[in-house]
């Protein structure tokens, strides 16, 4: 009987991690690039008593890979990214990817993120560009030109599908594995003058956070449950020990 309430409290350990989870994506519906979170959960066996009892573990959040929907702003500087590659910028702590492709130029010309970092080609190396130099052109290569002349290429990179990624800001992943530059561009590319929105479905998170509310409520009315029983069988059969 006892077991009941560990394995209740397991569940509840895991529901309120489920509830943050999406309680994050549903406060990033509106975040350019933005991944959702998803929870991996596990069951751990337990075969302490003479029957073997199931627990949920935490679980594990994992960065989704899907992507959002493409909007177009019509802005020069806004790229989106098409098929699976990822943009690159240098980070504080070392290279840093997104599907936020709102970029921007500095006083000093260097190519940033809305964010203020620098954005890397291929090879590491930052982008400068003119800051009135005139209008910007960026090829489904990430090729710049600008008054006819090619600035740089903005780098686009492939993370390998098993990588473990973790997050870096709203929009940012950092991922386990080398990630490699992309130069086959018939399926990976940029669109410029679009941008690509959050992969969050508002209906489809808030009907998650209603079924997860839910869920809890019922595991606390277990757990309610099975004290009762308790209290009423100690009442009823009294202290063993007297």
């Amino acid at each position: 009987m006892q077991s009941a309430l560990y394995v209740g409290l397991s569940a509840q350990v895991a529901l309120e991690k489920r509830l943050q989870t999406i309680a994050n994506n549903v406060a990033n519906v509106n975040t350019s690039g933005f991944r959702t979170d998803v929870v991996k959960f596990e069951t751990v066996l337990s075969r302490a008593g003479a029957n073997p009892v199931a627990f949920s573990s935490p679980g594990d959040n994992i960065i989704s890979r899907e992507a959002g929907n493409i909007t177009e702003t019509g802005n020069p500087l806004d790229v989106a990214v098409v098929g699976q590659g990822w943009i690159a910028f240098a980070g504080p702590n070392g290279t840093v990817y997104t599907r936020d492709g709102r970029l921007q130029i500095a006083a000093n010309g260097d190519l940033q993120t809305v964010s203020g970092f620098p954005v890397i080609d291929s090879g590491g190396a930052q982008l400068t560009l003119d800051p009135n130099g005139g209008p910007v052109s960026i090829s489904r290569s990430g090729a710049i030109t600008q008054d006819n002349n090619e600035i740089g290429t903005i780098g686009l990179f492939n993370i390998p599908v098993d990588a473990t990624l973790d997050r870096y800001g709203n929009s940012g992943v950092t991922p386990d594995r080398p990630a490699t530059a992309i130069a086959d561009f018939s399926r990976d590319g940029f669109k410029q003058g679009y941008v690509e929105g959050s992969s969050a479905n508002p209906m489809m998170e808030l009907t998650k956070l209603m079924s997860a509310s839910r869920a809890f409520d019922s595991t606390n009315s277990l757990i309610d449950g099975t004290e009762s029983t308790l209290r009423n069988a100690i009442q009823t059969l009294g202290d063993p020990g007297k």
